[in-house]
């Protein structure tokens, strides 16, 4: 995923970038990066890996050198930025989160055109890099961006941050998220809503899909107003979202707690009799709050997650790794799991493999019964509109992997369409099936529908699309 935060101060901004930064440090594990426009005239940037080291570890001793009034940062999974340049357009740094789907054809036009790209490790093109070549060939930034959000495919939410102030630009569709703060002598861009709120600012003004704004010190201006269509991604409440943010006015620490309660209300017409419901922590554990609290008992944590030393699971490429990182974390209490009818909730069954392991350790544990419940429906489908999994190939996800042990070759999109459907024959099938593989006395799915209604949000201005394929 990653995230982005800029900061524009009458004063030096190093410190609330520093720490706004920071505070998106749950959205990647790979690469962090600061620049600010310093006093001497020109950017100043610090990119670190941080896959073995915090952030605010790494970026410390860079704050003493990193002065001046305008800077943007990010945390990235992919690819090092921010970036600097020197054009037409003057000089600015330049930072997105997002993905690119038609990345290879936009190489090759540029290309075609004269332009050469730096080459990652892997033969890849940084994606930030094609942004800002992109923006490159229009007469202005403002121009530049809208240029951007024409031709590109996927999503892309940006700051650019020129001398004179930043602008910020959410993804057309409003994938992803982009809030305006505001304090006495500066003003902050934010994916996260929270990022800045221990910073003195106060909550100005949240970016429409497609919106453009120029934020200075003291002000904003809209330089193109939002668009009517939005296609938020739906899984920024259910696993990516931190709980004290919240988006389209929306909280995600509430919006789980009504999961949680649609989940225990499906379970009425159940015979399951749990003795306490839990959350795989952390991403399940306001899932399960809200379901012990509808349902009327105990709300428990049976194991606890060793935080310490141990990074986030899916930060290591192999597989392999995260099963066994996933498996490391997780201390059992056994005297609150001997015996008992757990009901357990993640956010999410993606290749099943550590759910599962999981599961078999709270029978190793002395579990009576393992009933498990998902925060929402089968992932059939892989993103293509932002990096929400490491998932080379659809086949890694176990919804997929039991449709095609069903249906062999013949998986066409209306056959897709039964398995996405709960009121089917065949979707009953394949919750079956993934409850044998992984070993769960009971599963039951969050129903797409109730999913969205914990929203409180229109359903047509939700992302659905990795679970029913719908754009």
């Amino acid at each position: 995923m990653g995230g982005v935060f800029g900061v524009v101060s009458s004063g030096d901004c190093s410190l609330d970038l520093f720490f706004g930064v920071d505070y998106h440090s749950h959205l990647g594990t790979r690469r962090g990066g600061l620049a600010v426009f310093g006093t001497d005239g020109a950017f100043q940037r610090s990119i670190h890996n941080i896959q073995n080291s915090p952030f605010r570890t790494k970026f410390e001793n860079d704050i003493g050198s990193l002065r001046g009034p305008v800077g943007i940062g990010c945390i990235s999974d992919y690819e090092p930025q921010p970036l600097l340049a020197r054009s037409h357009l003057g000089r600015f740094a330049i930072t997105t989160v997002g993905l690119v789907a038609n990345k290879d054809e936009l190489v090759d036009m540029l290309m075609k055109k004269g332009k050469s790209f730096l080459e990652m490790s892997g033969g890849e093109v940084n994606q930030t890099e094609l942004i800002l070549a992109l923006l490159n060939t229009q007469p202005t930034i403002e121009e530049g961006i809208r240029y951007v959000q024409d031709v590109v495919k996927g999503s892309v939410t940006m700051l650019v941050a020129t001398p004179e102030g930043i602008y910020g630009a959410r993804d057309k569709m409003g994938r992803t998220p982009l809030q305006i703060g505001k304090k006495e002598g500066a003003m902050c861009l934010s994916f996260e809503s929270f990022a800045y709120l221990n910073l003195g600012y106060e909550d100005e003004h949240e970016l429409g899909p497609g919106e453009i704004v120029f934020v200075t010190s003291d002000s904003y201006r809209t330089v193109q107003e939002a668009r009517k269509e939005m296609k938020i991604c739906t899984f920024l409440w259910i696993y990516y979202g931190y709980p004290t943010s919240c988006y389209e006015g929306v909280n995600v620490e509430a919006m789980r707690y009504n999961c949680g309660k649609y989940l225990a209300m499906r379970d009425r017409d159940s015979n399951i009799h749990p003795d306490c419901a839990a959350g795989v922590p952390d991403s399940g554990t306001a899932h399960a709050v809200g379901y012990a609290n509808e349902a009327g008992i105990p709300f428990t944590r049976p194991f606890i997650k060793y935080t310490p030393t141990w990074p986030r699971s899916f930060m290591p490429t192999s597989q392999e790794q995260r099963n066994l990182i996933a498996h490391m974390k997780l201390i059992p209490v056994k005297q609150l799991i001997k015996g008992q009818r757990i009901l357990l909730i993640d956010d999410s069954i993606v290749r099943g493999t550590q759910l599962r392991e999981t599961t078999d350790f709270l029978y190793q544990s002395g579990a009576k019964e393992v009933h498990v419940r998902p925060a929402c429906p089968p992932i059939m489908f892989g993103c293509k509109y932002l990096n929400f999994s490491r998932s080379k190939s659809e086949m890694d996800l176990i919804a997929r992997r039991v449709v095609k042990q069903f249906e062999g070759d013949n998986v066409t999109p209306e056959v897709l369409a039964k398995y996405c459907d709960p009121n089917t024959p065949e979707y009953e099938k394949m919750q079956e099936e993934i409850r044998k593989q992984l070993h769960f006395t009971t599963l039951r799915f969050h129903r797409l529908d109730d999913m969205l209604d914990s929203t409180g949000l229109e359903r047509c201005k939700l992302c659905t699309y990795c679970w029913n394929g719908q754009e």
